[in-house]
């Protein structure tokens, strides 16, 4: 059993009251500067900076850092943990994986540290940035929202990102960075890494959907209805009834296929989600075949990738992951 991390989890339990099926393994995972150089080298505690104001933090554990902002992009306080390189003292930069977590209750910044990301990236020369992205947040800036501020992109891309280069040694460029992500976590991965090309080299979805307009746009309703729920107090990422039809297209994998040109691009989804679990048949049968036509366009423009199924369903494989790792670092600047 991999111990919890001993960090404290989001301040607001109650946003998470508002959906009852569990984000991990469910449907609602899928349809669910200035003064900052000298902290990065590490041995001075990070500051804020890039709109990002440190309310509480956790920097005793040698690889694991946690960190809780405050910030105008979010109107709660989301927090970060930063899993360091067992080597880190020795001075040298790093390439950097974004792992993005799943959408639903329970599902935040500590999500892969229970899943054990400790000892998958033990001896492994990457840093590892998990933040909140709320319980159903879908890695975007929504259309509408009616419970304050809820613009994860904006935390993500615009604030996270130069903070984490900021305070800790990366190698700060396309080359230097991965952003990899489970279940709604690999929607925001293959978003982010076609919306901002220029920042990360390689992209993974792990039971991640693909495609927003298959079946009737099934997966775009169901990021609608379930940040309706739960992130947005009846607001909405794309709009309803009506889509923001230019946002859904931007945000869409498979009309988006050579903005991943150049990159190393993982796919994983399970073939044999279960018969008698409804929301893990219906989840994990949508990913595989928004996976495949993604799959598809990508063979049709010359793209290389990798695409995996296998067996079981919408759950996150530890030793497909480990696998997928150590392609990312393969392909990233080495340390």
């Amino acid at each position: 059993m991999v111990k919890k991390s001993s960090v404290p989890g989001p301040p607001t339990p109650s946003r998470r009251r508002l959906l009852r099926i569990a984000g991990g393994a469910t449907a609602a995972t899928l349809l669910g500067g200035a003064g900052l150089l000298a902290s990065a080298t590490g041995a001075h505690a990070a500051q804020d900076g890039f709109g990002l104001r440190i309310v509480d933090r956790g920097e005793d554990d040698p690889r694991m850092k946690y960190y809780r902002f405050a910030t105008d992009a979010i109107d709660w306080d989301p927090a970060v943990n930063v899993l360091l390189p067992d080597d880190y003292a020795g001075g040298r930069r790093y390439p950097v994986l974004y792992l993005l977590h799943g959408g639903g209750i329970g599902q935040d910044f500590i999500s892969f540290d229970r899943a054990g990301i400790r000892q998958l990236t033990a001896g492994r020369p990457i840093i590892v940035v998990m933040p909140d992205g709320g319980p159903a947040g879908w890695y975007s800036d929504p259309v509408h929202s009616n419970a304050g501020p809820r613009d994860w992109e904006t935390f993500h891309i615009a604030q996270l990102l130069p903070w984490i280069d900021a305070n800790f040694r990366t190698h700060a460029e396309f080359d230097g960075r991965a952003v990899a992500g489970f279940s709604m976590g690999g929607f925001g991965a293959l978003k982010y890494a076609a919306r901002y090309h220029g920042h990360f080299a390689s992209v993974s979805s792990h039971s991640g959907p693909a495609s927003l307009r298959r079946d009737a746009g099934l997966v775009t309703h169901w990021a609608n209805v379930s940040s309706a729920a739960a992130e947005l107090a009846g607001g909405s990422v794309y709009g309803m009834p009506l889509w923001d039809e230019a946002r859904v297209s931007a945000d869409n994998p498979v009309e988006q296929v050579e903005r991943y040109r150049g990159k190393r691009v993982f796919l994983v989804a399970g073939t044999s989600p279960s018969p008698v679990d409804w929301a893990d048949w219906v989840t994990e049968t949508q990913v595989l075949a928004g996976q495949r036509e993604f799959r598809d366009r990508l063979n049709e423009a010359g793209i290389a990738h990798e695409q995996y199924e296998e067996p079981g369903g919408h759950v996150f494989r530890a030793d497909v992951f480990s696998r997928d790792l150590d392609g990312v670092i393969a392909r990233l600047r080495a340390a």
